[in-house]
């Protein structure tokens, strides 16, 4: 059996019931959902207080907390996963711009560069409530988005974990870009 399937097989299970087979999913996604953090936290300040190795934990700890899930495969997973990694994130931010009170209102733009600058608290915040308004026009986009900025997938990742093709991955990466980038900089 091949890893994909495994983790498939394991979720599954887990969500049958079978306790023991999160034992045995640990190590079969630990380096994905690393990989995923160390992405995301590229972009962060230095002094960030999550390491990638927090953020796995603190995630993992959440999606294996999540019983009612119907887990239908490895890329349901990691959709997911991505889902999570954007909440803690975006959690964190809101708890450290309100022990700030404040600060200012920059214009910021949601490009391919923008994936590996320096993120601040304020944006993750401003772009967490736009992606908000994408999802009621368009949740796949707003899934896209989630896997590419919260995430730090690439295209084939993202294909991947949302079980769609790569080209609609562009395409819907490039129409949610111009759409946010409208509304980050409608807001500003």
């Amino acid at each position: 059996m091949n890893e994909r399937s495994e983790i498939t097989t394991l979720l599954q299970a887990h969500s049958a019931g079978n306790p023991d087979a999160l034992d045995e999913l640990i190590p079969l996604v630990y380096d994905e959902m690393h990989k995923m953090a160390r992405g995301r936290l590229q972009g962060e300040r230095p002094d960030h207080t999550y390491s990638a190795t927090a953020l796995v934990h603190e995630a993992y700890l959440k999606l294996v907390d999540f019983n009612r899930i119907d887990w239908q495969n490895r890329n349901h997973f990691f959709a997911i996963a991505s889902q999570v990694m954007r909440n803690l994130l975006v959690d964190y931010a809101v708890k450290q711009k309100a022990e700030k009170r404040g600060g200012d209102n920059q214009k910021i733009t949601l490009d391919p560069m923008h994936l590996s600058t320096k993120t601040n608290l304020d944006e993750i915040i401003t772009i967490d409530e736009a992606l908000k308004k994408l999802e009621q026009f368009d949740e796949r986009q707003a899934r896209v988005v989630e896997c590419r900025f919260f995430g730090g997938l690439t295209i084939e990742e993202t294909a991947n974990a949302l079980g769609i093709s790569e080209p609609t991955v562009s395409r819907d990466w490039k129409m949610a870009r111009a759409w946010l980038n409208r509304e980050l900089n409608h807001e500003s």
